[in-house]
C-alpha cells in the first residue's frame, strides 16, 4: 500500500524516528556523565552547577553514579615525592645547588577545602613555594664549608620543620624532605676539601704529640720508681748486713758436695773461694 495514500501515517512514522534517536542519544550522553570510574587511592569531590562544591561529602573508589549537572574532582591522596632543583646564596654569597626531595600527602578528608583554595595544582601553588622560601632562607644561615661537611643533617631538619608547619595549617601533611645532594662551585670545593685534610693532618700531629708525652711521663714515673728503689735498696745494704749474707753463703757452700776451697778471714771478713766450681 503506498505510503502517500497515508500522509498522516508517514508523518508520526518519521517523528517517531526522530524521537527515538533523540531518546536514545540522550540515554547514551546522560549515561556517560552521569558516571565517574575514582581509581585505587583517589577520593573526588563534588560540584555542581546548582550548589557549587560540597564541603561536607567525598567520594570514594569505584564507580560513582551521579546527575549529569554534577561533576567529580578526583584527587591523589596518597603519599608523592617531588625532587626539586633548587639554588640558594650561602651566608658569605656563594651561590650554592641543591637537591632536595620532599614527600608530601594531602589530608584526605580536607579535600574539599584544598580544592576551594587552592584546587588539583595545589603542589605547584602552596607546597613548592614553601619549600623553596625555606631552603634559601634556611640556607643562607650556613656558610659552605657547614653545608658541606658538618651541618647537613641539622640543615636538613631546620628546612623540614619549617615546611611541615607551613603547609599543615593549609591541610598538607609533609612526612619528609631529604637533601640528596649539595653542589657548591669546583674551586670552593677544592678548597673546603684541602681544608678538611689540613685539620685532618693536624689532628694526627696533635695525637702523635699527645702519645709522645704520655710516653714521656711514663718513662720518667719509671725512671724515678727505679731510682726510688735503689735509694731504699742502697740504705739497707749496711756492713753488717753483708757480713750476714756472706756467712749464709759459706754455710751453703761448706754443706754443698762439689770441691771447693774456702778460706775464711778476708779483708772484708767474707770467705774467699777457689777453686773451679
Amino acid at each position: 500500500m503506498p505510503n502517500n495514500q497515508f500522509p498522516n501515517v508517514s508523518r508520526l512514522i518519521v517523528r517517531g524516528g526522530i524521537f527515538a534517536f533523540i531518546f536514545l542519544l540522550f540515554v547514551t550522553v546522560a549515561g556517560g556523565c552521569m558516571t565517574t570510574s575514582i581509581g585505587s587511592g583517589e577520593s573526588a569531590v563534588k560540584y555542581s552547577m546548582f550548589g557549587g562544591t560540597d564541603l561536607s561529602k567525598l567520594y570514594g573508589e569505584g564507580l560513582q553514579v551521579h546527575a549529569p549537572w554534577v561533576t567529580l574532582i578526583t584527587y591523589d591522596v596518597r603519599v608523592q615525592e617531588q625532587l626539586e632543583d633548587i639554588d640558594a646564596l650561602s651566608s658569605n654569597g656563594l651561590s650554592i645547588g641543591m637537591d632536595a626531595s620532599i614527600r608530601w600527602r594531602p589530608v584526605s578528608t580536607e579535600l574539599a577545602n584544598i580544592h576551594v583554595t587552592y584546587g588539583q595544582d595545589y603542589y605547584r601553588k602552596l607546597v613548592q613555594p614553601e619549600l623553596r622560601s625555606a631552603v634559601r632562607e634556611i640556607v643562607g644561615q650556613y656558610t659552605p664549608e657547614e653545608l658541606y661537611s658538618t651541618r647537613r643533617q641539622e640543615l636538613q631538619e631546620t628546612i623540614f620543620a619549617r615546611v611541615r608547619d607551613a603547609v599543615a595549617v593549609e591541610n598538607i601533611t609533609v612526612d619528609a624532605i631529604l637533601i640528596r645532594n649539595i653542589s657548591l662551585p669546583d674551586q670552593i670545593r677544592t678548597a673546603i676539601q684541602n681544608k678538611l685534610e689540613e685539620e685532618q693532618e693536624a689532628e694526627r700531629y696533635e695525637f702523635t704529640l699527645q702519645k709522645e708525652a704520655l710516653e714521656a711521663q711514663r718513662k720518667e714515673i719509671e725512671a724515678k720508681g727505679q731510682a726510688e728503689y735503689q735509694r731504699i735498696i742502697t740504705q739497707s745494704l749496711s756492713a753488717q748486713f753483708l757480713k750476714y749474707k756472706g756467712i749464709e753463703a759459706t754455710q751453703a757452700l761448706a754443706n754443698s758436695p762439689n770441691t771447693k776451697t774456702v778460706i775464711i778471714g778476708g779483708s772484708d771478713g767474707l770467705p774467699i773461694i777457689l777453686g773451679n766450681q
